[in-house]
């Protein structure tokens, strides 16, 4: 299991879609690949930016469906944070991406 913590790299706003982008090629997509499980832990992020998640997690959804959600968890996320979440993975579902 391959635990990131968002606050230690994008700070209590996470905003910067270049430190989401760098996450999902050097840490989140290595480990699904390796057959791992991600838990995104989003402990002391007080909020995000939709484009913020949208680079964290859309080529995730593009490259494995929406079964990658089953192994990814959004842990320790306020409201807002959630959604954030939502708004972007139901856009992906619907195939905007």
């Amino acid at each position: 299991m391959k635990r990131i913590d968002i606050f230690s790299h994008a700070g209590a706003f996470a905003e910067n879609k270049d430190v989401a982008r760098d996450l999902r090629i050097r840490e989140i997509l290595p480990a699904l690949e390796i057959g791992e499980d991600v838990i995104l832990n989003f402990e002391r992020v007080d909020a995000v930016t939709q484009s913020f998640i949208h680079a964290l997690i859309s080529d995730l959804l593009r490259k494995h469906g929406n079964d990658v959600l089953d192994r990814v968890e959004f842990k320790s996320c306020n409201d807002t944070v959630k959604k954030i979440i939502t708004i972007v993975v139901d856009y992906m579902q619907e195939g905007a991406g």
